[in-house]
């Protein structure tokens, strides 16, 4: 099959990839206006939220990777012609989504309390903490659900969709997340916990959005036409599983890089959890544009166009390494401007400006692992991704952080360019996988 000129090629990977691109853009602004109306609570609410927010991150992400499960099997089929089966996946997903959620929001809701005062031992953090963390699991079921539809838009080359119930979800997000903050619009004031409360009440407005919207479009593709057969579930566990424990290794990664900035101190556990939403507003759209890789790599493999698949990854790559660079040309050239949009306190803004600089930065570099990790995924290599940023992770960043910040004393900004070549050796170790193409032979 003839390669696509460039042209066409970028054409492509902007109209897949800039609808999925702000989806995710829209995720980092949801969460840094979350921070900023957290922030002016005081240090405490803001790191009691960020500690909240990463321990619903472990439980939730054990369902994550449901949606590059769905989005790499849908594509395969659209790929292949078959019409009437694309949605069946979707079917999969959603039902492992629910048999997943249930045991997971009962014990983070019994346990809320013992696992935020595992993590800091100052009360007024675990009390804004739990609170909060009992209110997000309880979405843990449409999270899921919400990861799954979202890989069937993906999946069919129609982001857009995904795109608008995303930001309609999002606004909804902010205005309930709001009130609820600082009882407006007649709702009750609960402080920091609202934002939990609000989180959690907006997933489920999404997911039944996306339930509505798939349902009067997606029947001609077999949504909810046959029950899901064990052959298929089986398919979709084994790309499923790999990615949602990968998913869960990182996530608790990032809670346990939390309890390691604890043990420096709470001013650095509360700017921490701004510098990491400012970071997501950078890392999110490198992940969208990889998304958009998963469907353009297992389009092509379902079109036994391997050569075409392994372009594209590559292609994605340098549209990637581009935008991050832009976007985050602000963070290292006025870091105190923006770190002053979440907190007063001079304090945290001093401790926060480096790391912010070094974020910026590096970025640009952390594209290649961004997008190649998602088009691995769309090629079936799950467990390969999943070894590699588990060992990456749990190996080497997190017992040399731990060993240079706590017993060391290097502080907040050792550990912040530790984990910026953390994540350069991981887009070394991507880049060498991929230009060997054993992923081009995997069976999906």
């Amino acid at each position: 099959m003839a390669l696509l000129p460039a042209r066409e090629r970028l054409t492509r990977i902007t109209t897949l990839g800039l609808p999925i691109m702000g989806g995710m853009l829209s995720q980092s602004l949801l969460n840094l206006i979350d921070a900023a109306m957290v922030g002016s609570l005081g240090s405490e609410a803001l790191a009691g939220v960020g500690l909240g927010s990463y321990a619903n991150f472990m439980a939730v992400a054990l369902v994550m990777g449901l949606g590059a499960g769905v989005q790499a099997m849908v594509a395969r089929r659209k790929g292949a012609g078959a019409t009437g089966e694309i949605a069946g996946p979707l079917n999969e997903g959603l039902l492992i989504a629910l048999l997943l959620a249930i045991p997971l929001t009962l014990i983070g809701w019994t346990q809320a309390d013992a696992i935020i005062r595992f993590l800091a031992d100052d009360p007024a953090v675990v009390e804004v903490g739990t609170h909060y963390f009992q209110w997000r699991v309880l979405a843990i079921a449409a999270v899921g659900a919400n990861f799954a539809f979202r890989g069937y838009w993906n999946g069919i080359h129609n982001a857009g969709r995904y795109l608008q119930i995303l930001v309609i979800m999002h606004l909804a997000n902010i205005g309930i997340s709001y009130g609820l903050i600082f009882g407006h619009f007649g709702l009750p004031e609960m402080g920091a916990e609202g934002s939990g409360a609000g989180t959690a009440i907006a997933m489920l407005i999404g997911c039944a959005l996306y339930f509505a919207t798939t349902l009067y479009s997606g029947r001609k593709h077999g949504f909810l036409r046959a029950r899901p057969r064990w052959r298929d579930i089986r398919a979709m566990l084994r790309l499923a599983v790999p990615n949602s424990l990968q998913q869960f290794f990182f996530a608790t990664g990032i809670t346990t890089l939390f309890w390691i900035i604890a043990q420096i101190g709470t001013d650095e556990l509360a700017i921490a959890h701004v510098l990491i939403n400012l970071a997501l507003f950078l890392i999110l759209p490198g992940v969208g544009l990889g998304m958009a890789a998963t469907t353009l790599v297992s389009h092509s493999l379902g079109q036994n166009d391997a050569e075409e698949a392994y372009r594209w990854g590559w292609d994605v790559v340098r549209v990637a390494a581009c935008t991050l660079f832009l976007l985050g040309m602000p963070f290292w050239l006025a870091p105190h401007l923006i770190l002053g949009l979440f907190t007063p306190d001079a304090d945290l803004i001093a401790l926060g400006e480096w790391p912010l600089r070094i974020t910026g930065l590096g970025m640009s570099l952390d594209a290649t692992a961004l997008v190649l990790t998602q088009a691995l995924l769309g090629a079936g290599a799950s467990r390969t991704v999943m070894g590699v940023n588990m060992g990456s992770q749990w190996l080497l960043f997190l017992p040399c952080a731990y060993l240079i910040g706590p017993v060391l004393g290097g502080g907040l900004l050792a550990v912040w360019l530790l984990q910026s070549v953390y994540r350069c050796i991981n887009s070394l170790i991507f880049a060498f996988m991929w230009r060997r193409r054993h992923w081009a032979a995997i069976d999906i």
